[in-house]
């Protein structure tokens, strides 16, 4: 049955957000290309990814590893800058476009796939942030605790202030960190005696083309899922979606690449590690600092927006505050040890719900959606949660590349049984006659 209770309520004056946690984003607060660039191209410049790209050099010859980059980060790209494009259009996050294709309750599943994904990031984060932090400064183990706990606070802080807080991070950040990666790769390519010294270097490790696309998609498969929460700011479809290709597919197939790069010739994946290699220790410092403070922030405000959706309020800053907590002590836990493990299950179980959505939006709804309130959302849209399910089986048993299989197998379990659920009473959300769309 559908719930009867219309969306004007997420609107409530006494809890007013100014990014729109549970609205639509109105025209006069859209910003730039320039600007959604900047958040999403700081999002994906993360030193995780680097560790990514060093174990694909270990297994691929030179020529063979840009093209298995080149593959993973157009999938990647593709799939990324198409949810942007939906988020522009609509001007919801990823969990709000969830509410749509899932349901209301069945959005729930999304929060806690997406919010509970992006604390675990969190906590990896911060603990990518502490350590080398402490080895570069000659800390004692025993500060490494205390270390996560203030960039945690650092991070979290940036999320808590909003759009406008990690614009301005960004703007300042992305530059930098650009110039820093391309002087180190300058670098390396001199002290390993020329370009054709890195190309001659042999595989050590093997890694097959399929479990290769999938840790580069798994990189920023939950990541990109996110993308909407900033892309839904652009001004133009066609904004959002450029920008969502230049960062998930330029800017991380160059992380990637760093990562390899810095693993083939100093056997050191980590630029920051690289960039004190090469005598440049300040600015390895640097490029941490701000290479994953862009990153985090982008995951701090994703849990917070998911914890908004989740409890109806049209406020993230609390949740923000909670998710930073956890993460906080998931990095003090160790979780950071468990990054590839990690990789491999977001590559599996995340991009199925970016499919349903993709699917839903383009060939269910053929690009429009009811505002918020004009619908009265079921409680749970079967049709869209049976299609997630059915893309994860397809992802995990069907041979290939499992993120691949998971979109695709979720979109075309939504366009065959959407039409059979409709049919059922009550599976369906109830849109006022008069509804205006976007």
């Amino acid at each position: 049955m559908a719930d009867t209770g219309k969306n004007k309520r997420y609107v409530k004056e006494h809890a007013y957000d100014p990014d729109y946690p549970v609205q639509h984003v109105p025209r006069e607060a859209r910003k730039s290309l320039f600007s959604i660039a900047m958040v999403l191209l700081g999002f994906t410049f993360f030193s995780g990814t680097m560790l990514a790209g060093a174990s694909l050099g270990a297994a691929y010859p030179f020529s063979d590893l840009l093209m298995v980059l080149l593959a993973g980060n157009i999938l990647l790209g593709i799939y990324v800058a198409t949810l942007s494009a939906i988020a522009a259009k609509t001007g919801l996050t990823t969990v709000m476009l969830a509410r749509y294709t899932l349901g209301k309750y069945g959005a729930k599943w999304a929060d806690l796939l997406l919010g509970g994904t992006q604390i675990g990031w969190f906590g990896v984060t911060v603990a990518f942030m502490a350590i080398p932090f402490a080895t570069a400064l000659n800390l004692p183990d025993a500060s490494l605790p205390y270390l996560m706990i203030l960039w945690g606070i650092l991070h979290g802080g940036t999320a808590y202030f909003g759009y406008k807080g990690m614009e301005r991070l960004s703007i300042a950040s992305v530059p930098l960190l650009l110039i820093l990666g391309f002087w180190s790769v300058g670098i390396a390519i001199s002290d390993a005696g020329g370009m054709s010294e890195i190309i001659a270097i042999e595989p050590v490790e093997t890694i097959t083309f399929a479990a290769a696309l999938t840790i580069i998609v798994g990189t920023f498969a939950s990541g990109g899922t996110q993308a909407p929460n900033w892309a839904r700011f652009a001004k133009t479809t066609r904004a959002a979606f450029v920008a969502g290709l230049l960062a998930f597919f330029i800017a991380n197939a160059l992380m990637l690449l760093f990562g390899a790069f810095g693993g083939a010739v100093y056997g050191e994946p980590d630029l920051a590690e690289v960039l004190a290699i090469q005598g440049l220790a300040v600015f390895g410092v640097i490029f941490l600092a701000l290479n994953l403070w862009t990153t985090n922030d982008n995951a701090a405000y994703a849990f917070g927006v998911a914890g908004a959706e989740a409890f109806d309020i049209n406020n993230k800053r609390i949740f923000v505050i909670i998710g930073s907590a956890v993460g906080i002590v998931l990095a003090i836990s160790g979780i950071y040890d468990f990054l590839m493990p990690w990789l491999s299950a977001l590559g599996t179980y995340i991009p199925p719900l970016g499919g349903v959505i993709i699917a839903d939006f383009w060939l269910i709804w053929k690009g429009r959606l009811p505002r918020l309130e004009h619908i009265s959302f079921a409680r749970v849209r079967w049709s869209g949660i049976v299609s997630y399910i059915l893309g994860c089986l397809a992802a995990v048993f069907i041979p290939g590349i499992p993120p691949i299989n998971g979109i695709v197998g979720a979109a075309v379990a939504m366009l065959i049984l959407q039409p059979l659920f409709a049919k059922i009473k009550g599976f369906d959300h109830d849109i006022d006659e008069d509804a205006e769309y976007i």
